[in-house]
């Protein structure tokens, strides 16, 4: 009877360390799944944390677009007008100093019959009209380039924007189901 009795409590034995050896497995694949689970959860919170942030760049890079766009188009048509007004100038006294010559009297003093206004200096203020005419013209089309490479850079900023957000997005919802798994 005492050989049974040895043979059960061996059979008992190995039998509990096999169980035992499987509990140990099961234990650490457990906390294995558990450490993987919570760094799938770490990871959601940091994409949806990415994504409000990238959600709240495309609003201010709007913002700061939209109010950078609305000064260029003030700062064009101010420019335009400048212009227009300087060239309307211009032509007021270009007439102005042609007609001068015969608005003036023979029988005035040679010096007088000479006199043009100051357009021999430098150009004069017909001069100087036109070259701030010319700084009107430039500084429209500085600004239209200006305008044109800023509508580029946001236009190129918004689409990678909302293509990262999309892939983040995406990634969020695979690690979800993967944790829901």
């Amino acid at each position: 009877h005492k050989a049974w009795c040895d043979e059960q409590l061996k059979a008992n034995k190995l039998k509990r360390n096999k169980k035992t050896a499987q509990a140990e497995k099961l234990s650490a694949e457990i906390e294995g799944l558990t450490s993987q689970i919570a760094d799938m959860g770490d990871n959601i919170a940091k994409l949806i944390e990415e994504q409000q942030a990238l959600t709240k760049s495309m609003k201010e890079a709007t913002e700061i677009r939209q109010k950078e766009k609305a000064e260029n188009v003030a700062t064009i048509a101010d420019a335009k007008a400048g212009g227009e007004a300087v060239k309307r100038a211009l032509v007021v006294l270009s007439e102005f100093y042609a007609g001068q010559s015969s608005l003036l009297q023979q029988s005035q003093a040679p010096e007088m019959e000479a006199y043009k206004g100051m357009q021999g200096a430098n150009g004069g203020v017909i001069g100087m009209l036109e070259v701030i005419q010319s700084d009107f013209a430039r500084l429209q089309h500085e600004t239209e380039a200006s305008e044109k490479a800023a509508a580029t850079e946001y236009d190129t900023f918004m689409a990678d924007s909302a293509t990262t957000k999309e892939e983040k997005h995406k990634s969020e919802v695979q690690l979800k189901l993967d944790k829901d798994q």
